[in-house]
């Protein structure tokens, strides 16, 4: 079948658990997308288990106004064949902090050029783009602790405001420190480098009792 066809198919099979209260709850919490069948995520999780790896197919899935589409197209996309140059058409398409953890968890978390990524997306002033590197490279066992220091500092300075880049340098300093003990040290050094805003007292506030734990 074609792509159109089997969106159609998939599409039937989600519409069948659709829920119109959580629907109408994410809509109400800002979780907008242009339509919502409610379905949890577990749930779009087990149904995309039987599909198999096709990047085309999920790059049309990820072009629909369909929330359950663009969460399952995170996991039918083969991260092989995400690199720099794709980096554009899947930062387009994050509209929220959900689609933004289940494209980092599913997806961008396995890609190869996670370093790359980090370096492009970490500037963005749309702060769920960051929010998305920050939350895959915390995953990633490629990333590196100099870029993710680097890619820490640049989410902060471009969006000073932000709870979501507060928690993603969170847990990316949380992840390469479990892989690194001295990043513990260097934490505090790179939080020097920031000058003060709501971001980085979160980090500080955060990372304050996390640390003893490193």
């Amino acid at each position: 079948m074609d792509n159109t066809q089997h969106m159609i198919e998939l599409l039937g099979r989600l519409r069948k658990q659709m829920n119109g209260a959580v629907a109408e709850s994410m809509a109400q919490h800002g979780e907008n997308y242009g339509l919502n069948y409610g379905v949890s995520i577990a749930t779009i999780r087990e149904i995309v288990a039987s599909e198999k790896r096709d990047y085309e197919f999920a790059k049309y899935l990820y072009r629909q106004q369909i929330r359950e589409l663009k969460l399952a197209a995170c996991h039918i996309a083969d991260a092989k064949m995400v690199d720099t140059h794709e980096f554009p058409f899947w930062s387009r398409g994050i509209a929220n902090a959900e689609l933004a953890e289940e494209l980092a968890f599913a997806l961008l978390s396995k890609i190869y050029d996670i370093n790359s990524l980090m370096g492009v997306w970490s500037t963005e002033s749309n702060e769920m783009v960051a929010y998305a590197a920050l939350m895959a490279a915390s995953r990633n066992e490629r990333t590196t602790t100099e870029v993710a220091f680097v890619a820490s500092e640049r989410a902060v300075r471009a969006n000073p405001k932000s709870e979501y880049i507060a928690q993603g340098v969170v847990a990316l300093m949380c992840y390469v420190a479990s892989r690194d003990k001295s990043v513990k040290v260097g934490i505090p050094v790179m939080l020097e480098r920031i000058d003060d805003c709501p971001t980085k007292q979160r980090i500080v506030e955060e990372l304050e009792w996390r640390m003893e734990y490193m």
